[in-house]
């Protein structure tokens, strides 16, 4: 349950937590020409008239086979229009860099890098964002609405008050949120932080394995670990098995949180592992059961009957390679006003850490990045389910909260086709007028 690369990648760099010290920036490195070369040439391999074979490693195959990448480039050129040049080459390293693809109607900004040995041929590449020509609100929120299946979204702005909904679809309605309820698991902690109820440099075992992602699952259980390292982890990489540990560790007190910040059907909050076996066709009974029990209490004390039968179900880790499974009974749902809220609740009571852990992985490319001065990130996926939500404050001070999520129980979602919807909203946002 986590935001996969749109496409193979070998190194990204991420801005480091908010008030961290900065030293002045290196030189930029120059471009080997077999860099220059190799990313002229990527504006024929968009566009279908180049050698793909020839153009990407065996690796990135492995990784990227011709049918995923054709439906990757069918979604990015049907919003887009067909690709025309390489505006802009930012080189990184001699053989990586951060482009600006034009196309039609508008520029792709991408990551590429090669292999530095002949015949250099593209190891990672990540398309990460795009800017339309004449975009506007109304346009994205179109877009966002004619995908295939449910789509949710909220663009709020942030003050002394309750947020303010600028633009949305569906935004009072709950929606599946993958990975995202671990903003409420990480804002417990820091409530508990603030109450001065434990530290963030507290010490506690690692708890008993989940699936990936994450790597936590492969480290010793019992592994004594801080707090703040595990919520760095469940944040960042969406540790599942950190993320189980902590849930753990807050109990009932995260029941009163998420009822506290209004998203009281969230409440209990499973960990992986319980979502996890609950899916299994072997405990469909057990999901029956979870699906009618109503009130969180009495949804508690069921957790608490049928713990043992969930923690020793065997999970299969190819539970997630095929179909959506149960999502619109299974998972963990708020609506994008929920997830504002809880942004909001960082913003005024989560305090400076919270705020550095969840900009430690932005979600979206250094391009976009530098439109702001702070963007904090959640998303979540699973077959079927995308949610991508942000925390962000504009050059001009101004806070904005966007929340939104994708599901169908047909068939899976294109992440990276919402990934440049949303990261569109971002840049429309960045400087728009109608917020002054």
């Amino acid at each position: 349950m986590r935001i996969l690369a749109l496409l193979a990648l070998i190194l990204a760099a991420v801005p480091g937590p908010v008030g961290a010290q900065t030293t002045p920036a290196p030189v930029a490195p120059a471009a080997d020409p077999s860099l220059t070369a190799r990313s002229r040439e990527l504006i024929a391999v968009v566009a279908g008239s180049g050698d793909f074979n020839g153009y990407f490693a065996p690796s990135f195959h492995a990784a990227i086979p011709k049918e995923k990448w054709d439906a990757v480039v069918a979604s990015m050129t049907g919003q887009m229009g067909k690709p025309l040049a390489i505006d802009r080459l930012t080189p990184v390293t001699p053989f990586s860099a951060n482009l600006r693809v034009r196309f039609e109607r508008g520029v792709v900004n991408a990551q590429i890098a090669i292999d530095p040995a002949p015949p250099h041929q593209v190891v990672g590449l990540l398309f990460t964002g795009s800017e339309m020509a004449g975009d506007t609100l109304d346009k994205l929120t179109a877009d966002i609405r004619a995908l295939p299946g449910t789509t949710g979204l909220g663009i709020y702005a942030l003050g002394e008050d309750a947020p303010r909904l600028i633009a949305g679809i569906a935004s009072d309605k709950a929606m599946p949120l993958g990975s995202a309820f671990k903003l409420w698991v990480l804002g417990e902690l820091a409530r508990e932080v603030g109450a001065g109820e434990r530290k963030w440099s507290d010490v506690l075992p690692i708890g008993p394995a989940s699936l990936p992602s994450g790597i936590t699952q492969n480290w010793p259980t019992g592994s004594p670990v801080t707090i703040q390292t595990l919520a760095t982890l469940m944040i960042s990489i969406s540790d599942n098995t950190a993320t189980d540990t902590l849930v753990s560790l807050e109990g009932e007190r995260l029941d009163g949180f998420v009822a506290q910040v209004g998203v009281p059907g969230l409440a209990p909050i499973l960990t992986t592992r319980q979502m996890f076996a609950l899916k299994l066709p072997a405990n469909a009974d057990l999901a029956t059961q979870w699906a009618a029990t109503g009130a969180p209490s009495e949804r508690r004390k069921w957790l608490e009957t049928n713990a043992p039968r969930l923690r020793t179900a065997p999970i299969d880790p190819m539970m997630f390679a095929g179909r959506p499974t149960k999502i619109d009974t299974l998972e963990w749902f708020a609506s994008p006003a929920d997830t504002a809220r809880m942004f909001d609740w960082f913003r005024k009571e989560g305090g400076e850490t919270a705020l550095s852990l969840l900009a430690i992985n932005p979600g979206i490319d250094p391009t976009t990045r530098a439109k702001f001065d702070y963007v904090g990130f959640k998303g979540g996926s699973e077959p079927g389910v995308v949610t991508l939500n942000f925390l962000v404050k504009r050059k001009d001070g101004r806070w904005l909260a966007i929340a939104g999520g994708w599901h169908r129980g047909d068939a899976g979602v294109e992440e990276a086709r919402f990934t440049m919807l949303m990261t569109r909203a971002l840049v429309l946002l960045a400087d728009a007028p109608l917020l002054k």
